[in-house]
């Protein structure tokens, strides 16, 4: 069994190589995934974990508060947000149903 952690004000510099060693210390990591802007590219101080449970407790225990790049680390299970059904959104509306009316 596996948990996600959240893993949030990362130094900037920090890179993926960085945090899976500083949390395989506690367990077996099975991914990192740090998150970009979309637009910039640039890191946005914060990113996830996932290792097996055990490894995780002991991480969150052990590194939530703790210094890493000058940075206090804020580690907890990552909440899982339900994904909404349905199509891709957008559109440009256009009241009915977006049928274009043309005038003669």
């Amino acid at each position: 069994m596996t948990k996600n952690l959240y893993v949030g004000n990362l130094p900037f510099t920090a890179t993926e190589d960085d945090i899976r060693n500083l949390f395989a210390t506690h367990g077996n990591v099975n991914s990192v995934k740090l998150i970009s802007d979309r637009e910039t590219g640039r890191p946005r101080g914060f990113g996830f974990v996932e290792m097996d449970a055990d490894g995780a407790t002991s991480a969150e225990q052990a590194l939530n508060g703790a210094s890493f790049g000058g940075r206090t680390l804020k580690v907890n299970e990552a909440q899982q947000k339900p994904r909404r059904e349905g199509g891709s959104g957008g559109g440009f509306g256009g009241g009915a149903g977006g049928q274009r009316r043309e005038r003669w």
